[in-house]
């Protein structure tokens, strides 16, 4: 019995011990995978980092570097250009592509206009126009209601051709006479283009029409030349009727105004305007909005300079434009506001649309204020 008791013990035993031996086996497994795999990951990420560190003073690419060369490559790649070249190899033509530095484009100074120079753009005014130079003034009566270095001479650009359409008109030339446009007239000071190619020819009528309307300069051109003893007569022309105007810092050198030589100031200006506008002829020229011509081959249509004049809020009687470098961005306007005739002259703009946004300001202004006070010494001011 006693050995049967013991037999039976130890097979109980055996049978218990092998699970709780194959558990225990099983989880210090398990416990050393873990720390094989804790271990592992350590020494992957040290390699790794010991191979980032071999790889960069070997000049080895990794995946980081990789990119780091990609973005040079496309900075570098910005700063050349390939070019094709043929040369010969063992008597053979062969096409090849090399990597050439792009040429260096030189920074482009900002331009200086002659208000500028003359630091007109430390003037400062209560409705903070764009324009250098300002001047509005009741028709009517004659009273300034505002004046921003208006007795400055300055370039006036395409405003010129409100004088050239003043001596044509005067001189009582035949406007139905055909006038061609010739190599002359081509712009040679500043290479401008022009829509009127050389052996173009249109009565003297149309020529002055785009002439006002859309600053043609070719026809401008055109118009003087083909006055009586030529340009040189018809530019005198222009400055005896300054004079007679009592235009006293006025002076001009050509019909086009390409000329940074033809300057004026802002009273001068509003005095021209004023006689201009009294010639019904100039009026309808400067304020069409669209006009077609047939020079010769294709009929060209061209639109007024000036965007106001279509606008239908706007009643304007006479109006011009102009640009060239030395005088920025000019406007001269004779406009009906709440039953008031305003004649309103600015120069030296900057921007091309900041003239119009001056006279819209100026517009708003005198709606607010029907009978606004004279506040020329406010715009007198300097500051700085």
């Amino acid at each position: 019995m006693l050995k049967s008791a013991l037999g039976i013990a130890l097979s109980f035993l055996i049978v218990f011990h092998i699970p709780f031996a194959q558990a225990a086996e099983t989880a210090g497994t398990s416990a050393k995978s873990k720390t094989v795999r804790t271990t592992v990951k350590k020494t992957t990420k040290h390699v790794k980092r010991k191979a980032a560190s071999v790889a960069s003073r070997r000049g080895v690419s990794t995946p980081t570097r990789k990119k780091s060369r990609a973005m040079q490559e496309a900075s570098l790649n910005s700063r050349e250009k390939l070019v094709k070249k043929v040369v010969v190899v063992h008597g053979k033509r062969k096409v090849v592509y090399q990597r050439e530095a792009k040429p260096a484009i030189p920074a482009v100074p900002p331009v200086m206009t002659a208000g500028d120079l003359a630091g007109l753009n430390m003037t400062r005014d209560s409705l903070a126009l764009a324009s250098n130079v300002a001047l509005v003034m009741d028709e009517s009566s004659s009273q300034v209601l505002l004046e921003k270095n208006a007795n400055v001479a300055l370039p006036i650009a395409s405003i010129t051709k409100l004088m050239t359409g003043m001596v044509v008109v005067e001189s009582h030339q035949d406007m139905n006479e055909i006038i061609e446009v010739t190599d002359d007239d081509v712009d040679r000071l500043r290479f401008s283009s022009s829509r009127l190619r050389v052996g173009s020819r249109l009565p003297r009528s149309k020529m002055l029409h785009i002439a006002l309307m859309s600053s043609e300069n070719r026809a401008a051109s055109a118009l003087g030349r083909n006055y009586p003893g030529g340009i040189q007569a018809f530019v005198a022309a222009m400055n005896a009727k300054a004079r007679e105007l009592g235009m006293t810092s006025t002076h001009y050198v050509d019909s086009t105004g390409l000329s940074s030589q033809n300057v004026a100031s802002a009273r001068d200006l509003a005095k021209l305007l004023l006689a201009a506008s009294r010639h019904p002829i100039l009026c309808q020229y400067t304020t069409d909005t669209k006009y077609v011509v047939e020079p010769g081959g294709r009929a060209l249509q061209y639109a007024n300079s000036n965007r106001l004049v279509n606008n239908p809020d706007w009643e304007i009687g006479i109006q011009k434009t102009g640009f060239i470098n030395e005088a920025g961005h000019c406007l001269v306007m004779q406009a009906n506001i709440d039953g008031r005739s305003v004649v309103m002259i600015f120069l030296d703009s900057k921007g091309k649309y900041s003239r119009l946004a001056d006279a819209k300001r100026i517009r708003k202004w005198l709606e607010r204020n029907p009978a606004p006070q004279n506040i020329a010494a406010n715009a007198r001011r300097i500051e700085g």
